[in-house]
């Protein structure tokens, strides 16, 4: 908020069809409504980027809503600045909603008279698409609706249900301050603070006193870590797993970490939900001790989720499994246990950069859904022979493209993953969950990880002033190339080289 709200601030709380329909803002702080509002896009404002996944995420929301009977679903805040020169209200923030509320009840009712779409967009490639595209998507998104009773009710919740928080001032400095402090200088609510609430939602019939106590696990997790664990790997690898690129976890995508509802009885909702059931109950029984047992584990990163308390059982399964595998402690933790690869990459110069920490996540990540699938809690020695296997890969794989690029960004990073015809650009990710054992996948591996020739790797990555450096306990090599040689991955020019043993 602005630390002074001056006399021209207004507040007010306005219902969708009021807006829309009515040209008013619903009431004020006293109750009473603002007539004649005449809503302007101005020249400033940015391109309507949402697209159909956006709407049709709302949709589904107000959908929600409705079916949960909640009286008000309040659907954001509109600032609006109050050009009294030519007596419009101007959209400073909340175009985006206010776009795709107007083509939601048109493709309600084609007979809306909505005098806010009369007005000229800017003339850019986004607006010209998302307007068009987005209308067809909710029209038929509607036409899918049986029964003109269901289309009228859900018409009637949109214009009478939904509303918006209301700011509006007549000075134009003020509405961007009020911007600014809404989106910069405000507690910014990360996408796994809106999934905690979304999920709290789902336990209402639960006793308060296991709420809290799953708040308080929640709460424990050090928050940084925890927005880094679904932004960074969880997002990412879900996204991958499917051969889509992974951009950023965002409130418009954070629909796959929502999950299935108590209230979804589809045969593959039956499915996911009878397996956490059935985990939960053999976990909490004296089964796992009595016959020896470890316990069942009732997740997969690429399988859905149940939405409520099993998504914070979630978070933390996989929050503990992460710092297990980025640990690399020789007592600690069940899956890798002071390994030599991981030594030299946990060194600082490798942890500095933006190249580096792409290609260390891109590594983690094959670590992290490889051990999802089949590592056990308490791995055998032959388990952890076949870690150790798919390790050496997985690094030969990410390091492979650290080595052939200059600079490594995002963009090259996705390519990389998707196929870009750099060698070993293909997508791991796939592989391992289509695998159906570790001996099946490394056999896949050792045929598609091939060697780098030294005309491949870059002069940035060849450069190190010592090989490996005795820290008074132990050698640790200082470059990563050390082990594309230790394991043979690198040919000379003439094509002579070992290959790999794995």
């Amino acid at each position: 908020m602005v630390n002074k709200m001056s006399s021209s601030l207004k507040l007010g709380i306005t219902k969708i069809g009021d807006l829309l329909l009515h040209n008013k803002i619903t009431s004020d702080k006293s109750d009473n409504s603002i007539d004649n509002i005449n809503l302007k896009l101005p020249l400033y404002q940015r391109p309507y980027k949402w697209t159909p996944k956006n709407v049709i995420q709302l949709m589904d929301d107000i959908q929600a809503a409705q079916n949960d009977n909640k009286e008000t679903y309040r659907v954001g805040t509109l600032i609006l600045y109050h050009n009294q020169q030519e007596d419009a209200y101007e959209i400073v923030d909340g175009q985006q909603r206010t776009i795709t509320f107007c083509l939601f009840i048109k493709a309600l009712n084609e007979n809306a008279i909505i005098r806010f779409l009369e007005q000229d967009l800017a003339d850019n490639q986004y607006n010209k698409h998302n307007v068009s595209n987005n209308f067809r998507t909710l029209e038929r998104r509607v036409n899918n609706i049986v029964g003109e009773k269901d289309k009228k009710s859900l018409l009637d919740y949109v214009e009478n249900n939904c509303e918006l928080i209301v700011v509006i001032t007549d000075d134009i400095s003020e509405a961007f301050q009020f911007f600014d402090s809404q989106n910069a200088r405000g507690k910014k609510l990360y996408p796994h603070d809106l999934l905690k609430a979304y999920h709290l939602r789902e336990m209402n019939d639960m006793d308060a006193n296991e709420i809290e106590k799953v708040v308080k696990s929640w709460e424990d997790l050090p928050q940084k870590d925890l927005s880094a664990l679904f932004n960074e790997y969880l997002y990412r690898v879900k996204e991958w797993v499917r051969g889509n690129r992974a951009e950023e976890l965002t409130e418009h995508n954070i629909h796959i970490f929502k999950g299935i509802t108590r209230n979804e009885n589809y045969p593959f909702a039956q499915f996911y939900k009878g397996a956490y059931a059935y985990s939960d109950m053999v976990n909490n029984s004296t089964m796992p001790f009595v016959a020896g047992i470890c316990d069942l584990n009732a997740f997969q990163i690429d399988t859905p989720i149940v939405a409520g308390k099993p998504f914070f059982d979630y978070a933390n399964h996989y929050f503990s499994i992460l710092a297990d595998i980025q640990k690399n402690d020789k007592y600690e933790g069940y899956f890798i246990k002071e390994n030599d690869i991981i030594k030299t990459l946990n060194l600082r110069n490798y942890k500095n950069g933006v190249g580096n920490c792409i290609t260390r996540l891109l590594f983690d990540t094959a670590i992290l859904l490889y051990v999802d699938r089949f590592c056990l809690e308490r791995p055998t020695k032959t388990d952890s022979a076949m870690l150790e296997q798919f390790i050496v890969f997985a690094f030969i794989w990410a390091y492979s493209m650290r080595a052939q690029y200059i600079n490594v960004g995002w963009y090259s990073a996705q390519g990389y993953i998707m196929g870009n015809g750099m060698t070993n650009s293909f997508n791991i990710y796939k592989i391992i969950a289509e695998a159906d054992s570790p001996a099946i996948l490394l056999s896949v591996l050792s045929d598609k990880v091939e060697p780098l020739s030294y005309v491949q790797i870059t002069e940035s990555a060849k450069k190190s002033e010592v090989e490996e450096v005795n820290d008074g306990v132990e050698i640790i090599p200082q470059n990563y190339l050390y082990f594309f040689k230790e394991y043979k991955f690198i040919k000379d020019d003439n094509d002579n080289y070992e290959y790999s043993s794995y």
